[in-house]
């Protein structure tokens, strides 16, 4: 009842529906399938577009006000024997005339494939679907303009790269808030021992922080993930206002993501999708084609979690950091692995941080 409720409150504010695809790069109304196919006009003449090597293509540019309600998009070959392609193509949105973008990230870890590896992943705002169909939910409202854009640094084009992006069109600045989505990358590799990594900081203003993906590629023995996720909020200094007990506690998880009770007496490790929390990403073996020769790989685990039930707003500012921490039998243990993130926030600011964002060389996977 409540999207009814939604919906009847759009109409009668004259909301449009829009959409911005490969066949309606403008979104303009009636002007979708014009192009023409061997079918005739009209008949899947554009469902894709390339990419060229070390160029940067507008996805969506919207003006006025608007939110955009629905991302999906998906790459013809995601890897291929020069790169992982989902890590070198950079996703970035612009709201209300910012030159600086509120996002920066890897195409692959905005819908939480990190390392260039793909997943299934089945959650509230991020759906992952076969093969590489990869879905956001994610509310981004703007109140003068948007821009969505999409830089390949693959060193060679990438070719069948499929979009849409769709938004609801407002008449009035005054149907949108003031709160704006951002998300960004970080990357540590390897991580310093006893050194917590941050997620998030730099943060300024009012807002809620939505949630994070994490991806950790281990690169030491035994168990990783002992590690507790901080929010420092509003003046905290030295130790935070929200504090967990495990890195995959924190991602919904227990007991390292295993079963105990298997029936050879061998812990087993379990991946799972929810609606708020997910581990979708235990691999022990390498699937990218990137070697030439059959090697050992560290494991590599991805997991997500989404605030929506249980926001974490900041009035003042905000900083999230996770601990190394592993354990070796009964000992914990500082650790150093390869450690990658995406938060996901809103805030009072159309504007991100400006961060340096990393290069492909400090992104690619090792």
């Amino acid at each position: 009842m409540d999207w009814l409720h939604a919906a009847q409150t759009d109409l009668n504010r004259g909301t449009r529906s829009r959409s911005f695809t490969a066949e309606n790069p403008n979104a303009a109304a009636g002007q979708g399938g014009t192009a023409a196919s061997i079918l005739g006009p009209g008949r899947k003449g554009r469902p894709c577009i390339t990419l060229p090597e070390g160029e940067t293509v507008t996805l969506a540019d919207a003006a006025g006000a608007g939110e955009i309600r629905h991302i999906w998009c998906t790459v013809t070959n995601h890897t291929d024997a020069v790169g992982f392609v989902l890590r070198d193509l950079v996703l970035r949105m612009y709201w209300d005339g910012s030159d600086i973008p509120a996002v920066e990230v890897p195409l692959g870890d905005f819908f939480c494939n990190g390392n260039g590896q793909r997943s299934l992943v089945t959650s509230s705002l991020v759906l992952v679907a076969p093969t590489s169909g990869m879905n956001a939910y994610f509310a981004m409202p703007f109140s003068d303009g948007a821009r969505i854009t999409i830089e390949n640094q693959h060193p060679r084009d990438v070719e069948g790269f499929f979009y849409q992006i769709d938004y609801l069109a407002h008449d009035s600045a005054d149907q949108v808030g003031e709160l704006r989505f951002h998300a960004q990358f970080r990357r540590e590799n390897p991580t310093t021992i006893a050194q917590d990594y941050t997620l998030l900081d730099g943060v300024s203003g009012r807002g809620v922080f939505l949630g994070s993906y994490l991806s950790i590629v281990a690169l030491e023995r035994y168990w990783w993930g002992e590690g507790e996720m901080k929010f420092f909020v509003d003046g905290d200094s030295d130790f935070p206002t929200i504090c967990g007990t495990g890195t995959e506690d924190y991602y919904g998880g227990a007991w390292a993501f295993q079963d105990r009770l298997s029936s050879d007496f061998e812990p087993d490790v379990l991946t799972y999708s929810a609606p708020y929390v997910g581990y979708p990403t235990y691999l022990t073996r390498d699937e990218s084609k990137q070697a030439v020769y059959a090697t050992a790989m560290a494991p590599v685990h991805g997991m997500y979690r989404w605030h929506v039930p249980d926001p974490i707003y900041f009035h003042q500012d905000l900083r999230v950091t996770l601990q190394q921490i592993g354990q070796v039998g009964p000992d914990l243990v500082e650790r150093a692995d390869d450690v990658s993130s995406v938060a996901y926030w809103y805030q009072d600011s159309s504007a991100g941080s400006g961060r340096v964002f990393p290069t492909r060389a400090q992104r690619a996977p090792r």
